[in-house]
């Protein structure tokens, strides 16, 4: 199994391995952010909606939600920061999980989430905000994995500009170039190719989440978890060997 997901988080990256590892992100994306919101009542993998209901809940008076959304604003950014904090720090150490570190990271914050619901439906008022919260943190690190393993070509979280740049290659790929003395205008068709995948990876992911959360609960984050699990498993037992060997050549030494 290992050798077949070998490179995806690895530190040499290709364009493959980045697409590859952006469809699968953003599946798990889309699953967390379907099913967060049938949990919470909240989409928390975009800002632009956190800001804007921040925006809203204060001209409505609702400080204590405005609050709330304050918070998942800044755990958005906290978790961005945390993988460039691990990143850095990985390559500091030439670790060859250096991109691994913040999927683990995220795969505990998704066990954590898995229990949290246990206690949503007791203590509603304390813990669903802290949910909000801590699914932001998640899309922060996630987001932040993604754009700086492929140079920020690639976002997982949020559509938004797929979209708009899927328009854009779309509008491209079907203009008619009559002028045979103009600029060709022609389509980049292997962008376009990874905006459809991504787009599809994350409305997957949706429908997988919100009947996952429908039918089976919080058990959902647990094949969620071990997705990305597998994803850095490889790189991090390659950094476990290497140091032991390190260690093995010390002792004798």
């Amino acid at each position: 199994m290992f050798p077949l997901i070998h490179g995806w988080t690895a530190i040499q990256r290709s364009t493959s391995a980045n697409v590859r590892l952006g469809v699968v992100l953003s599946f798990v994306a889309g699953a967390t952010n379907a099913g967060g919101f049938l949990a919470v009542g909240r989409y928390t993998s975009h800002m632009t909606g956190i800001v804007s209901s921040i925006a809203d809940d204060l001209v409505m008076g609702r400080l204590a939600v405005a609050v709330t959304g304050a918070f998942s604003l800044l755990a958005f950014v906290l978790g961005a920061m945390c993988t460039a904090v691990l990143v850095n720090w990985g390559f500091q150490h030439r670790l060859r999980s250096s991109y691994s570190l913040p999927l683990l990271l995220e795969s505990v914050v998704l066990l954590m989430f898995g229990l949290f619901g246990a206690a949503l439906n007791s203590m509603a008022s304390i813990f669903v905000p802290l949910t909000v919260v801590l699914l932001c943190f998640m899309m922060g690190l996630q987001n932040a994995v993604i754009t700086k393993i492929s140079k920020a070509e690639i976002r997982t979280t949020h559509i938004t500009g797929l979209v708009t740049d899927l328009g854009i290659e779309l509008g491209k790929l079907l203009y008619i170039n009559r002028n045979p003395h103009a600029i060709r205008v022609l389509a980049d068709r292997s962008r376009l190719r990874v905006q459809l995948l991504l787009i599809c990876g994350f409305f997957a992911g949706g429908l997988a989440g919100a009947l996952g959360f429908k039918y089976g609960g919080y058990i959902t984050t647990l094949p969620l978890a071990a997705m990305l699990w597998m994803l850095c498993l490889r790189p991090l037992l390659d950094d476990m060997r290497h140091l032991a060997a390190s260690s093995v050549d010390t002792n004798h030494g």
